[in-house]
């Protein structure tokens, strides 16, 4: 697998150093950035090879081999995060980030059969390497075992609370454009609202998880 980018490859030779096979490099390296990591194997590419291998992404010089292999997590945690059909890989990524940084416990993603790693690793910065997650197919099967466990049901919608307290709860997100499907909508135990101040009834998946994920992580 290869991930590219500064800021991601940077993170995971700070903190994932072992599973770096070989750093692919498209830019010229001073002696201190040489001596830094000279521990890896470094393999130098033209630009041309850069931008095929990235697609024509903003790789800015920084490629990263890595032996990364999803693990099987069980449900668990106080907090949990439920992606229901969120599809973009970038959209994952940035909530993923999120996630970790805010303390959820687990990110379960469902509706994707195939989760696109190298995207989500590079979109969350690397946090996807340090966050739990797992994919689920059946929504509402999911569901019913949230329910088995103990865990209150969060959505976001109109007309319900500023904050949701919850010994253990799981904020379910739905899709970029239908946002939750009616049958999950009607298992919710709580409604929390992002209350507009302007006439504007929409923001992007990633950003509604950020303003939910604080408030059902943070006391203050």
């Amino acid at each position: 697998m290869i991930v590219y980018g500064k800021r991601v490859v940077e993170y995971i030779i700070q903190k994932h150093g072992d599973i770096v096979k070989e750093l692919l490099i498209a830019k010229k390296l001073d002696k201190k950035e040489l001596n830094r990591l000279k521990k890896f194997k470094i393999n130098f590419i033209d630009n041309k090879t850069a931008q095929k291998i990235s697609r024509n992404g903003n790789h800015q010089g920084y490629f990263a081999k890595i032996d990364f292999t999803p693990q099987e997590w069980e449900i668990s945690g106080k907090k949990i995060v439920v992606l229901d059909g969120v599809t973009d890989m970038g959209n994952i990524g940035a909530i993923t980030r999120t996630s970790y940084a805010l303390g959820i416990d687990l990110l379960i993603i469902t509706g994707i059969k195939d989760l696109k790693w190298p995207q989500i690793i590079r979109m969350s910065a690397g946090a996807a390497l340090d966050m739990k997650i797992i994919s689920y197919q059946n929504i509402l099967e999911l569901i019913n075992i949230l329910k088995t466990k103990g865990y209150t049901l969060i959505g976001a919608d109109m007309n319900g609370e500023c904050k949701v307290k919850a010994e253990k709860s799981a904020l379910i997100l739905g899709n970029e454009g239908e946002g939750i499907k009616k049958k999950v909508k009607e298992k919710l135990d709580k409604i929390l609202t992002i209350d507009m101040k302007n006439e504007f009834d929409s923001l992007n998946v990633s950003v509604a998880a950020g303003i939910l994920i604080d408030r059902i992580t943070n006391e203050c």
